[in-house]
């Protein structure tokens, strides 16, 4: 018998979980619980953190699952390297499912960076405004740059916000490319700051910096052990049903 575990929390975890309930996979959608109105799933649905990945080993022998599909967001980082050594303690195998990263066109002007503080050293040293489009996880660490005006947009009401300067909207994607022009135009937005987090809902934020001539501060994804990786949803589902024959 197969029983998956989904580990979901983006647009492509949603997009399994309604493939999983149509072709009648046995599977458990898991979400960190991080935001407080999770998108509601055709599948068993669980919410919060498993403790760490000794508990996530312990929940796949207790919950009999035979397979693990890590389509967690691409900034998830510690949860798949949890699922990792987890799978690797019981085991089970173990597929992510992500999507491209994106790549600059000619006419973007992104600086590149590895993690979250060197984004802090990339902005302008003079006052300047900064859509800060990275979910409210690390906003404390901008906090180091007070001089700056911060646009934020989050899918829930933060509460106390770590930054001096900074307005907050509160707002659920996707969003169009003209929404975006636009927001960047209303609150005059010198600079933007995002994840390579990829993916066709979130991108309209660069097309829109590109139309503006605005500077990207691009934050690379983190570095994962090695993994068995794929951006097809034919291949999740013939992993499933064939994994040992396709060589993932």
């Amino acid at each position: 018998m197969t029983r998956v575990l989904l580990l979901g929390g983006t647009t492509e975890a949603s997009r399994l979980a309604r493939v999983f309930a149509e072709a009648g996979v046995d599977a458990v959608f898991s979400y960190a619980g991080r935001t407080s109105l999770p998108k509601a799933q055709p599948l068993p649905t669980r919410v919060g953190g498993f403790g760490g990945a000794e508990g996530l080993a312990r929940y796949l022998r207790e919950a009999a699952i035979t397979q693990v599909v890590d389509a967690t967001h691409p900034f998830a980082a510690q949860m798949s390297r949890n699922a990792i050594t987890a799978c690797q303690i019981t085991g089970v195998p173990l597929l992510a499912f992500e999507r491209a990263p994106w790549a600059p066109e000619v006419e973007d002007q992104w600086q590149r960076v590895p993690d979250i503080e060197a984004a802090v050293a990339a902005l302008p040293q003079a006052p300047s405004r900064i859509f800060l489009a990275i979910g409210k996880q690390n906003l404390s660490t901008f906090a180091s740059a007070p001089h700056h005006h911060y646009l934020l947009r989050l899918a829930d009401t933060p509460g106390a916000l770590p930054l001096p300067d900074a307005f907050a909207i509160i707002a659920r994607g996707p969003f169009s490319i003209a929404e975006d022009e636009a927001l960047l135009t209303t609150h005059r937005i010198t600079h933007v700051v995002a994840k390579n987090s990829g993916g066709e809902g979130a991108e309209a934020k660069l097309v829109a910096a590109r139309r503006l001539r605005l500077p990207v501060i691009m934050i690379d994804r983190p570095v994962l052990p090695n993994r068995n990786v794929t951006d097809s949803v034919e291949t999740v589902m013939a992993w499933i049903h064939h994994g040992a024959d396709l060589g993932v």
